[in-house]
Parts: structure tokens; C-alpha cells; sequence
């Protein structure tokens, strides 16, 4: 764990009473006066506070430091993801996360189905533990868009992964991608997409979205 991390780090005195209070004082066995890091996850500060007090279910901590350390990919990365179910979204988040990428917009296209939600809190949560882990400075932005429509209207230069081939050149770099759901896209969607912006990978097996993603970002982190 490379910090902590508290809505309200930055604020002189710290208590710690959420469960991982059990992870940093009952497994890691920390005592009075050591020293620990604490990040919010919006300001890119790196906190250290000292524990002054712990008692049985609670800790007090504080502010000792604080300096300025941002840690996140050299570049911003964009990922539209077409709705899938929320525990194949939920398994894949760290792995994204931890390639720094800066913000995933999930679509509903005309094959992802309805009843697929995303439950933000658990959402948030796994980013969050993600970062304590991989050290990132801030949270990934979420959001969610309703059509195929509304997503290229935001982003109408986002390259487009389908069967094409105009392979992706592993030199070229870019900003913004777009993934389908399993099916991909039907053929109203994909007289939406301006051609110039689709592309294919060499690979000639079928991926799983959750893979196409993986590659895709891996690729331009």
C-alpha cells in the first residue's frame, strides 16, 4: 500500500475509524508515533501524519507534512467502453487504472443490454483501493452515456475499434478510443462512425471487449 486513503486528508488532525483501521493497526501492526501517508485524491498532495492515540477501534492522527507529488501517466487517455456487465467492468477497472488511464465513458449501444448497471460506489471504491496500491495521485473520472449517439457528438475523432483493415500502428498515438460490447456494432451505428476513424488489430482472433480495452490502453500508456 503506497498510502492511505481519507475524503479529509489535509486537515490537521486526522481519525481513522473505517475498516482500514483493522488493515493498518490489527495486520500491519502500526504503533504511536509512526509516521503514515495519506492521500484525498484530489489535490495530488502526499500527507503524512503521526499517530498520536489508538484505541480499540479508532486512531488519531497528526499532520506532520505535505508536499506536492502528482502520479499519474505521462498522458491523458480517454476509453469509451460499450456496457457490458458490471463484473466483467469490475475485474478490469484496477488493470486500467493502473495503466493511468484518465477517464472511461461507458455506452449503452443498441446490443449492450439495459439492465446492465453500474453500481458507482462499488466503482469508486475499487479505484480507490486500486490507487492506494498503485500509488495514483487521482481518481479516474466515470461516466456514463446513453447512445452510440451522444458518445461520438462528445468525441467525434475517437478512433473506433471494429473488424477494419486499417491496423493500428503501434507508433501512432492516440487520445481517445471506443470499444463495442461483444456483439460490437450493428449496421445504424456503424454508418454513424466516420470510416476514417475505424480501426482493426493484426491479431486475427475474436477478443473479448474487456481484452480489446486491455490492449487498446496498454498500447497508448
Amino acid at each position: 500500500m503506497q498510502f492511505v486513503y481519507h475524503e479529509e486528508a489535509s486537515k490537521d488532525v486526522l481519525s481513522l475509524d473505517t475498516k482500514e483501521f483493522t488493515h493498518i493497526f490489527r495486520v500491519r501492526r502500526t504503533k504511536v508515533g509512526q509516521v503514515l501517508f495519506f492521500r484525498n485524491l484530489v489535490d495530488d498532495m502526499l500527507y503524512s501524519y503521526k499517530i498520536s492515540s489508538i484505541d480499540r477501534k479508532k486512531s488519531i492522527m497528526e499532520l506532520i507534512d505535505k508536499k506536492l507529488l502528482k502520479v499519474e501517466a505521462k498522458k491523458q487517455l480517454h476509453v469509451g467502453w460499450c456496457m457490458v456487465e458490471a463484473k466483467t467492468i469490475e475485474k478490469t477497472l484496477p488493470f486500467l487504472n493502473e495503466l493511468g488511464v484518465s477517464k472511461i465513458s461507458f455506452v449503452y449501444c443498441e446490443l449492450s443490454q439495459r439492465n446492465f448497471k453500474l453500481d458507482m460506489q462499488r466503482v469508486k471504491k475499487i479505484l480507490i483501493n486500486s490507487s492506494q496500491q498503485c500509488g495514483r495521485s487521482s481518481l479516474m473520472q466515470i461516466e456514463i452515456l446513453d447512445s452510440l449517439e451522444e458518445f461520438l457528438a462528445l468525441y467525434p475523432d475517437c478512433k473506433v475499434l471494429d473488424f477494419s483493415s486499417n491496423f493500428i500502428d503501434k507508433k501512432e498515438e492516440f487520445h481517445s478510443f471506443l470499444v463495442g460490447c461483444e456483439g460490437g456494432f450493428t449496421d445504424d451505428e456503424r454508418k454513424m462512425i466516420d470510416k476514417k476513424n475505424i480501426v482493426g488489430l493484426k491479431n486475427p482472433m475474436i477478443l473479448r471487449s474487456e481484452t480489446a480495452v486491455l490492449t487498446l490502453s496498454a498500447l497508448n500508456s
